[in-house]
């Protein structure tokens, strides 16, 4: 899974899901205002641009995580390997710092996959 938010609000979503040979699927929805100051908000409170990956477990063939946000004049970047439970989070140099990456990537999916939900729902919501 992989999404992008833009400054105008724009936000690209993509997902490989080779669920039965199928192909990517790709969204693209804009969003409001205050929905922008939300993630920002989330992502502030997650206190993870104090982190370091470099005491994180590296990528291996299980697969990698990645995050890369620019913010206001910040940009940061981290890559860990795919984090299968929080069990994962307890053995890493940084457990601190590692849970609160896997919080925040846990939040932004849910927030991003409801949006888009939301959005291309069939029937409207009475």
């Amino acid at each position: 899974m992989e999404f992008e938010i833009t400054s105008d609000g724009k936000l690209r979503y993509a997902n490989n899901s080779n669920y039965k040979k199928d192909f990517m699927i790709r969204k693209e929805v804009m969003l409001g205002p205050l929905v922008i100051e939300e993630i920002k908000r989330i992502i502030r409170e997650s206190d993870v641009t104090n982190s370091d990956d470099s005491k994180w477990p590296a990528p291996d063939k299980d697969g990698r995580q990645e995050l890369e946000v620019r913010m206001d004049r910040e940009h940061i970047s981290f890559t860990s390997a795919k984090i299968g439970s929080l069990m994962n989070v307890q053995d890493s140099e940084d457990p601190e710092g590692y849970r609160n990456f896997y919080y925040l990537i846990q939040d932004l999916k849910c927030l991003i996959l409801s949006l888009i939900s939301l959005h291309f729902k069939i029937k409207p919501i009475p």
